[in-house]
């Protein structure tokens, strides 16, 4: 029996090490963000295309002193590269065909995003507009999603490209032509009450899949929730937990997209890692979970700010954000529900075996190590 133990522990701890290995980023996000703003006006179309550092030294290299970051004499060593790469895959179509790059593009380094700027022709009436992203394919972090802001006259659309969904499309009408602005004029603040709705990849399903992808790419968010479900529990407990955390972050996903508050990543990415420590320490130290889900309602106030931060981003318009916040929500929630439905049913069986006892442990020291690396990780980045 002895010997068994041993080998147990030993696998549990290889596994450890390769998930601290594997994990290099004080984000546990593994997001690369695109923000792209095309603004359609009546002397030319404008493109605005915002990318990470983080993202650009994956696709073309440049950090030379390896400190993650892009100063400018390394970024003028890769900007062509990068050009040709972007230019290459952004492509902006009339009535599906290519419209060529215009020679008047820029590409600069601004802290850290880079940005590119482009006047395309202007649109004509009656015309099929799309804009295609093929960079996932060269990019390598994991979940490339492209959020994409359309103004033209008083309307704005807002689209969710990643994936298999790589293009956007807009069906100009003649009435959407007549409100077009003059060029050089600032994008329309206030919004009109009647929405975009010709986008085809507007709408409440592109923020339903977002909601899902980012849940399923929070490797923290996942942690967290193991480390509540693998203490052992009642099912009465179980439920209280789960709908504690669900309407705590429920609330503060909501109040941070709206404005209402503000709690900068430095504080919320830092507070996350800890939560995982706190509960992960919690499963060690307590023979028996009580009123968990208190303090489950309090980390989950944390976690809903985090998962706030992509849609903050994007600046939803006021007109959409009703539908857009809850598609995102629902997502989040239906890839949550069907974790526990599977993880329930299996910890039921695993606290039939007597060595479950021993599991538990090993999985809470685990995540106490792991939530442990990434608080360190995150206070150091950010300071």
């Amino acid at each position: 029996m002895t010997v068994w133990r041993g080998r147990f522990f030993l696998s549990i701890f290889m596994v450890l090490l390769a998930l601290l290995s594997g994990q290099h980023r004080a984000d546990a996000h593994a997001y690369s963000a695109i923000y792209t703003v095309l603004e359609l006006y009546e002397s030319n179309t404008e493109l605005t295309y915002s990318l990470d550092v983080k993202s650009v030294i994956e696709l073309v290299g440049g950090d030379n002193n390896k400190d993650g970051e892009l100063d400018p004499k390394e970024f003028a060593e890769v900007d062509e590269q990068l050009l040709a790469i972007l230019k290459s895959d952004l492509v902006l179509k009339y009535n599906g065909e290519s419209t060529a790059w215009p020679p008047n593009e820029s590409l600069s380094l601004h802290g850290k995003k880079v940005i590119l700027k482009a006047y395309f022709p202007a649109v004509t009436a009656n015309q099929l507009i799309q804009l295609t992203d093929q960079l996932n394919m060269k990019d390598t972090l994991g979940n490339y999603i492209n959020l994409l802001s359309i103004y033209y006259g008083t309307e704005r659309s807002t689209a969710v490209l990643s994936g298999s969904n790589q293009t956007w499309s807009l069906q100009m009408t003649d009435n959407d032509f007549a409100s077009l602005k003059p060029g050089d004029a600032e994008p329309e603040q206030q919004q009109s009450e009647e929405s975009a709705t010709s986008s085809s990849t507007s709408g409440w399903f592109s923020f339903f899949v977002l909601g899902m992808n980012h849940i399923l790419s929070g490797f923290d968010h996942l942690l967290f929730l193991f480390s509540l479900l693998i203490a052992r529990q009642t099912f009465k407990q179980y439920a209280g937990t789960i709908t504690a955390f669900t309407i705590a972050h429920c609330i503060t996903l909501a109040l941070s997209v709206t404005g209402v508050i503000h709690v900068p990543s430095s504080i919320v990415e830092p507070a996350i890692a800890l939560s995982i420590c706190y509960v992960a320490l919690d499963n060690l130290i307590r023979k028996k979970v009580n009123y968990r889900w208190v303090l489950t309602f309090i980390f989950g106030l944390i976690h809903g700010m985090g998962f706030a931060d992509i849609l903050i981003e994007m600046n939803i318009p006021k007109s959409e954000l009703a539908v857009d916040l809850i598609s995102f929500n629902l997502g989040i929630e239906s890839v949550q529900v069907i974790i526990i439905a599977l993880a329930l049913p299996v910890l039921a069986l695993l606290y039939r075996w007597r060595h479950a006892g021993y599991v538990a442990v090993t999985c809470s020291a685990a995540a106490l190590m792991l939530g442990g690396l990434w608080l360190v990780e995150r206070v150091v980045y950010y300071v």
